[in-house]
């Protein structure tokens, strides 16, 4: 299909990139090569004219280091402590790279109670909607130092998706460390084909689903990004996943350039947030 003219017209952008994509492999520390081309692609979607809302793993990760410590940890309170020194160096990172390019970031920290109570979602969809007005560009994370969601939210896959269906997004991006949604795990099984356009997510689509992840950073499996796809679908919004590599990949989406897999959006006017969070979160 010619996505390019498909995906014409969008106006409201949600990114998503996960720890995994933000870090060097061997190291375990911010790849800020890779930060940098980031806020230039985001900039320039919101020269376009579009708003666009990064959603942004990576606190944990960043605080880790900054902390000390050689492995990931498993108690909530040190994931806790790393996301408190980390978010703050993570969030000045992106503060110093975007006014280089003349824009403006804010940041924005979300919990299960945010999607849940009424008053604080509709303080929120506020607080977004004058954001996008003044052109700023929000930055997005779950709250981990206070929240002990984190790790159900499936590094952020899920947390993107309803920040989309918060806002009323046209469309969520996904920058992952696979190319797609295939048809088997590619990493195990070299025949497994790349699924380029999904119609309509179905218990075909969600049996290829693996809940598994290589990486020692994030978390998210592809069962997350499938839980993702339902959420911007039924919310009104197409959802790409694409490579997160090499993120020159947002420009590539809007020239129909792209290798990855787009949903089709299925907006279902019954679909309430408040509801799949308490159903889903716990």
């Amino acid at each position: 299909m010619d996505t390019k003219e498909y995906l014409k017209g969008k106006k409201r952008i949600i990114v998503k990139i996960g720890s995994a994509a933000l870090h060097h492999e061997a190291t375990g520390r911010l790849n800020l090569g890779k930060v940098e081309r980031l806020v230039r692609e985001l900039c320039d979607i919101r020269n376009r004219g579009l708003d666009v809302c990064l959603v942004s793993s990576g606190a944990i990760a960043v605080g880790r280091k900054v902390i000390g410590l050689q492995e990931r940890p498993n108690s909530i309170s040190t994931k806790q402590a790393c996301a408190a020194v980390g978010q703050a160096r993570l969030m000045m990172t992106y503060q110093k790279m975007f006014s280089e390019y003349h824009q403006t970031a804010a940041q924005i920290l979300l919990t299960k109670g945010t999607m849940l109570d009424n008053v604080a979602r509709k303080n929120a969809q506020n607080t977004f909607e004058e954001l996008f007005r003044m052109g700023i560009i929000p930055v997005v994370n779950e709250n981990d130092t206070i929240s002990t969601y984190e790790m159900q939210f499936g590094d952020n896959d899920t947390l993107s998706a309803l920040v989309a269906s918060l806002v009323g997004a046209d469309l969520l991006i996904l920058l992952s460390d696979i190319d797609g949604l295939f048809t088997d795990d590619p990493h195990e099984n070299p025949d497994a084909k790349l699924i380029e356009v999904v119609e309509e997510l179905d218990s075909t689509v969600a049996a290829m689903a693996k809940s598994t992840t290589g990486s020692d950073v994030g978390t998210g499996g592809m069962e997350a990004k499938l839980t993702a796809a339902r959420i911007a679908t039924l919310s009104g919004a197409d959802m790409v996943i694409a490579n997160g590599e090499d993120v020159g990949v947002l420009h590539r989406i809007f020239e129909g350039k792209f290798v990855g897999t787009l949903f089709k959006e299925h907006y279902d006017e019954d679909f309430y947030i408040a509801d799949f969070v308490e159903k889903s979160v716990g």
